[in-house]
């Protein structure tokens, strides 16, 4: 009552059930004081009631009384969430057994079996949902992504078939067929020979779909070298024809001959009693919950009983064929517990003799061991018989028998807990072609015997993916997957490169290997299956020295920083107006726009000492050079007296003031109050025409060109904070011709007219071309602070990262946020387009520098690896990320490509028991013993039991995966191997991409290196950054 009443009154239960949080909190009040005193009642006595004397209670049922009741209540929830299913299973058998036709239930028993081996939960869940979605007239925002893909009308269909043939097969040879006497001959032992053949047929089909048969010897008809995938998937297209046949085999043929079996038995003939119904319900309906098994199982039977028919023997005596059935399929799950346990006692004992030099005691354990074999026997059958894992403690020989637990191992919610990381993004994002890849397996069987509880390891690059499945069914398997930590720890590699060993030695072989080679491996709990294609992103590391430290290449950095501004600012303008247009249309189009010329269409002016003190002032020793310090700061006095010379040298009217100095054909003079404070505004604001009289003093500019209002800058990018005189000689930098090119190539504005005149008359506007001048050099001086000296790496990396030096320019920048961005993303394109110029050589016209910006901006993200955009371009699946990093150890600088692509995982199967009882000992170790050391010997690497590895797969808090799913429902219809489906049962839309292919589908993009020839420097240029090879080698 304690544990049930203390599971009860969980407050996030109380509001689950109640749906308030005020009625939670008063609840869960009053029911712990209710709890306690029930739990008082128990331990102590009744409480104190005054209509109630001792005397009368002469059986003292009074102290349970309280008790009872909170009992009853508390387990009318508890039947609720967990017997449902228990009462359906076993109310099919009580029912079969009241039924008075034998002709009804044989129906019943065949309707059933079927429909309780589909996937109801998620068939249910579903049927709800789109009830409700088609009511309120939306699609509900809670149903499983892919969900309505899986269950389509044509699945329906195909369920309600099946289920009528096999109604009408087991009706009609019930009636017509069966017969009471069973022999050689009869229609029944030649089902049973059918059956054979089909057993025999299956396992072969299905085991050279693996990489090894029997886990020891490697597949001959199994690809050699999965390097290449695709020589790999041509010519696994061979096996994946033969999975199509093993399918067919499977759901189709199988069920209906096992049906004909059991149809035909004499045991449904006379008056059925309950060890009939109990059998031949369990029968019918693993015939479909669990073909290969219930196959195995009907086999067995059939054998046995064509062996001894003619024998008086209590099995064919007192036994029906159900319960045969029944007896057999325990013994199978016992006898493969009992294999998979004493393996791992076998392993455990050969990991504790291979550590003898570091612990000697458990030289003296393996000898206790080996001596006392026989009790080591009795615990490991005890073990099996209790189907609960067998406990290693401390993971040393010595064994106890755990106690039962679950085939989850842990309680609560699959997939709500899990240790969130920087690097969960990968695993979310490669979920949902892993999902497709692994029903691929499933379909053609490549995985092996799918049972729940099962456990398998995938392996790529730094990435480890434990699978494991929870429940499987007609068509169906719900797995659970977990991603491991990327950041690995000296344990974490040793036993991540012994994975690495085992998966090599099994899918990397020479050709002139021997046919059947033995598996080397084969002590280790990792067994390996197959390979499978994921979309994933492959990470390469290389380093960028005399790339980024070539003066060469910095001197032309500045230069292409420049293009590269004026190209980023040109795009964002042109698709601001063309988003605006949809919005509003400008009040006087058609009509000539009146701007405020900016500082540097000014009468020209002597250069003032001031402005060169105030500019030599912007680079400070604060910025210093070096890679790894804090973000620069400044001192406020400096700042103050910079501020105020910056402010001098652009003579602009101070408060206070009577002068104001006017440009032009305006001399200086006396103004108006209103007009000196309309002066003291940096800004440049488009100026209402009727208005233009009190603003005389103010130079007005009219754009040539009616049309240049679709490229105009925002008004508040358009305010000065540089000296005229330095702005005059910055602009000098400007590339006027590559900014005509720029505006000629944009797409025409579909409302203007004739496009390629417009553009030409908006590239030869003046007026908008010194705005760009403006905007464009003022970003530019606040990157390097006008400094001529070219950039230093260290000075790149800072700038990359965000860290701006200060500048008059700078808080003038970051009161844009906006433009600051543009300015950053300019800066990272810059840098991408030096490396790859540095690797593929100079760039020859206009043309080619326009595709290698519009490549990254369409297929790239450049950035930082912590920053929340990165993470969003994972999700988004954009096929190059790009970053650059700083080695301190090594002194290096570094550039990080992930590349989206087609490559294969490995994938190899775990001992389940091996698993669990690790587990096991885990939670005893922790919660028991309380030994929470971190170094503790039983989370210390071992490369044959994988301790590490499978700590880090538990459940929180014991463990620590960074990535946990939800449970995932595979539908295993028909095998889909070259064009996996989109929609699985995942949160994330944005991450489903359907097909994957090795071309990447992008204009202008062709195939990879290798042999594979390149059509464009822009995609030469990313293979030329990431090494050698596209397959994610580390370089």
């Amino acid at each position: 009552m304690c544990g049930l009443g203390t599971w009860y009154l969980l407050p996030n239960r109380m509001i689950l059930l109640y749906g308030n949080a005020g009625g939670a909190v008063l609840l869960f009040f009053f029911g712990w004081i209710t709890l306690c005193t029930g739990e008082y009642s128990l331990i102590v006595n009744t409480a104190i009631e005054t209509a109630t004397f001792q005397t009368q209670d002469t059986y003292e049922i009074i102290p349970l009384m309280r008790p009872l009741y909170i009992f009853f209540f508390v387990s009318i929830d508890l039947a609720y969430r967990l017997l449902i299913m228990f009462i359906i299973s076993a109310g099919t058998a009580g029912t079969s057994y009241f039924i008075p036709s034998t002709v009804g239930v044989v129906l019943f028993m065949t309707g059933l079996g079927f429909l309780l081996s589909l996937n109801l939960s998620e068939m249910g869940f579903i049927f709800k949902h789109s009830v409700i979605g088609h009511r309120v007239g939306i699609k509900s925002k809670t149903l499983p992504l892919g969900s309505e893909k899986q269950f389509t009308w044509k699945e329906c269909l195909f369920y309600v078939i099946m289920l009528v043939l096999a109604l009408l097969e087991s009706i009609l040879l019930h009636h017509f067929a069966c017969c009471s006497q069973i022999s050689k001959n009869s229609p029944q032992a030649i089902v049973g020979y059918v059956l054979m053949i089909l057993l025999i047929v299956l396992w072969i089909l299905r085991e050279i779909q693996s990489v090894y048969i029997f886990g020891i010897f490697r597949n001959p008809f199994y690809p050699k070298d999965v390097q290449t995938m695709t020589l790999f998937l041509e010519k696994q297209a061979r096996l994946m024809k033969i999975g199509v046949v093993r399918r067919i085999l499977l759901n189709l043929v199988s069920p209906f001959a096992m049906i004909a079996f059991l149809s035909l038995d004499s045991s449904l003939q006379g008056l059925h009693s309950l060890p009939v119904s109990i059998g031949f319900t369990r029968a019918f309906r693993m015939v479909w919950q669990n073909t290969e098994n219930a196959l195995l199982e009907t086999v067995i039977v059939s054998t046995v009983h064509l062996l001894t028919s003619s024998t008086d023997t209590w099995w064919n005596r007192s036994l029906n064929t159900g319960i045969r059935l029944l007896l057999v399929g325990i013994m199978r799950d016992r006898l493969i517990q009992f294999i998979s346990k004493l393996q791992f006692a076998v392993a455990v004992l050969l990991a504790s003799w291979t550590e003898k030099n570091r612990r000697q005691s458990t030289t003296t354990l393996c000898i206790l061991n080996i001596v006392f074999c026989p009790f080591l026997l009795v615990f490991i059958v005890f073990s099996t018989i209790l189907s609960s894992p067998l406990l290693p403690l401390f993971t040393l020989p010595l064994f106890l028998v755990g106690f039962p637990r679950p085939v989850q191992s842990w309680p609560g919610v699959v997939g709500t807990a899990a240790s969130v990381c920087a690097d969960t993004v990968y695993y979310y994002q490669m979920i949902p072609s892993l999902t497709a890849a692994l029903q691929s397996a499933m379909v053609a069987g490549s995985l092996g015997l799918l049972l729940p509880g099962s456990h398998y390891l995938g392996r790529f690059q730094d990435r480890l993916i434990w699978i494991m499945i929870l429940e499987c069914g007609y068509t169906y398997c719900c797995i659970n997957i977990k991603g491991l930590e990327l950041q690995e720890t000296s344990c974490h590699t040793a036993e991540a490169r012994r994975v690495d060993e085992v998966f090599e030695g099994a899918f990397v072989q020479e050709e002139c290997a021997k046919i059947c080679s033995i598996n080397r491996h084969f002590g280790n709990v990792l067994t390996p299956c197959t390979v499978l294609p994921v979309k994933i992103y492959s990470d390469a590391r290389n380093v960028l020295s005399g790339i980024i430290d070539s003066h060469d290449n910095l001197r032309e950095f500045k230069g292409d920083l420049i293009k590269v501004l004026v190209w980023i600012l040109v795009q964002y303008c042109s698709r601001r107006s063309s988003m605006q247009e949809n919005v509003h249309k400008t009040e006087n189009k058609g009509k000539a726009s009146l701007i405020i010329l900016p500082g540097l269409s000014t009468s020209p002016q002597t250069k003032s000492p001031e402005d060169t003190v105030s500019l030599n002032s912007e680079i400070l020793d604060d910025w210093s050079d070096d890679v790894l310090g804090d973000e620069p700061t400044t001192k406020k006095e400096n700042e103050e007296k910079g501020q105020l010379k910056v402010l001098q040298s652009i003579n602009l009217p101070l408060p206070g003031s009577v002068e104001s100095q006017m440009v032009g054909d305006h001399s200086i003079g006396k103004v108006t109050e209103n007009s000196l404070y309309k002066a003291v505004i940096l800004g440049y604001p488009a100026i209402d025409k009727g208005a233009q009289e009190d603003m005389a003093y103010i130079p007005l500019m009219e754009f040539s060109c009616s049309h240049s209002h679709l490229l105009s800058l925002p008004e508040e990018w358009r305010s000065n904070c540089l000296p005229n005189s330095k702005m005059k000689e910055m602009s000098l930098l400007f590339p006027e011709d590559w900014y005509q090119f720029v505006v000629r190539q944009l797409e025409c504005f579909p409302s203007e007219g004739n496009g390629p005149n417009v553009l030409e008359e908006i590239a030869n506007d003046r007026v908008l071309k010194d705005f760009y001048v403006h905007a464009v050099m003022t970003c530019y001086f606040s990157l390097f602070c006008g400094d001529n000296m070219d950039p230093t790496p260290g000075h790149i990396l800072r700038v990359f990262n965000g860290v701006l030096p200060w500048s008059i320019a700078l808080n003038w920048l970051t009161e844009k946020p906006e433009l600051f961005q543009l300015t950053l993303k300019a800066f990272r394109y810059t840098l991408k387009l030096m490396i790859d110029k540095a690797s593929l050589g100079p760039i020859e016209d206009f043309k080619e520098l326009t595709n290698y910006l519009e490549d990254y901006e369409s297929n790239w993200y450049i950035g930082l690896v912590s920053d929340e955009k990165w993470k969003e371009a994972v999700l988004q699946e954009k096929p190059y990320l790009f970053s650059l990093g700083y080695d301190p150890n090594m002194g290096v600088y570094t550039g990080r490509v992930l590349t989206l692509q087609e490559l294969l995982i490995q994938v190899g199967k775990l001992n389940a028991e091996a698993v669990r009882g690790q587990w096991a000992n885990l939670s005893w170790e922790l919660l028991y013993a309380t030994n929470d050391d971190e170094e503790r010997y039983s989370i210390q690497a071992h490369p044959l039991l994988l301790r590490n590895l499978t700590v880090q797969a538990a459940d929180p808090p014991l463990g620590y995966p960074i990535y946990s799913s939800k449970p995932l429902h595979i539908h295993l219809p028909h095998p889909h191997w070259a064009t996996p489906r989109s929609g699985h049962p995942y949160p994330c839309q944005a991450l489903l991409s359907g097909g994957c292919s090795l071309t990447s589908q992008h204009p202008g993009r062709g195939r990879g290196l290798g042999g594979h020839g390149i059509r464009s420097p822009a995609l030469a240029r990313h293979h030329a950054a990431s090494g050698p090879c596209c397959d994610g080698i580390m370089v």
